[in-house]
């Protein structure tokens, strides 16, 4: 379970208050406003932006001073990273070593990982040489091969058109089904919401407020979600 309990984040002067629970395994969609936090929210749960208060806690563990590497996630963000000097294979071993320096069977990882998000043969490739889609799933590809219990996602296909997006948000929910993976994810877009979230979190005024049932939140939202999604 991922509990935040009284937490502030600052990021910069503007500062987000959280208090609320997580079950593990769920997948929850971070929506709101532009401006609102929703990346200061997942920010601060990596631990990229200092919590002012309060504690951040997953399953038993006390996260809130441990340093971004120290932490059981992995995050995807909206630009993959993925460096166009290396090749596709290169790209997702650095999930497993900043260095590259792996041996036989984490190269056999790697391989796995990619065959695992639809790129098998494709490990020699440079970035530039895929399409969008496909380097999307490299770059969550880098990300799977940590096997963290904890995946963030700041709209990492918001620049894919609607049919690699879905095909996308299918294959996350697919392969965090598969692992167990605790999924939240931002995003602007209610539809990503219905298509995968459990629940959502909605980020207005300076708070993120608990988790909702996703389906009932959004047939019957609250004013502030009803006059974000307009």
């Amino acid at each position: 379970m991922l509990r935040l309990e009284k937490l502030v984040i600052d990021n910069g002067g503007f500062t987000l208050s959280a208090d609320f629970a997580i079950e593990a395994g769920r997948k929850v969609a971070i929506i709101g406003p532009s401006g609102a936090g929703k990346s200061t929210l997942i920010g601060g749960i990596a631990g990229f932006h200092p919590v002012v208060a309060g504690r951040l806690i997953w399953d038993g563990k006390d996260l809130t001073d441990r340093p971004p590497g120290a932490r059981p996630l992995a995050m995807l963000f909206q630009d993959g990273n993925l460096f166009p000097h290396l090749t596709i294979a290169q790209n997702v071993g650095l999930g497993l070593n900043p260095n590259l320096r792996l041996d036989g069977m984490q190269w056999r990882q790697v391989e796995t990982a990619i065959a695992h998000v639809g790129l098998q043969g494709m490990g020699a490739r440079k970035p530039a040489a895929l399409s969008g889609g496909q380097q999307s799933r490299a770059a969550l590809a880098r990300v799977l091969i940590q096997d963290r219990p904890l995946l963030l996602l700041d709209e990492p296909f918001a620049a894919l058109g609607p049919a690699l997006k879905n095909e996308m948000l299918d294959l996350v929910d697919r392969l965090a089904s598969e692992t167990g993976a605790t999924v939240l994810m931002v995003s602007h877009d209610p539809q990503d919401a219905r298509r995968i979230a459990d629940e959502i979190v909605l980020v207005a005024d300076g708070i993120a407020h608990a988790p909702q049932p996703a389906a009932p939140l959004l047939d019957d939202p609250p004013p502030a979600l009803r006059a974000y999604l307009g």
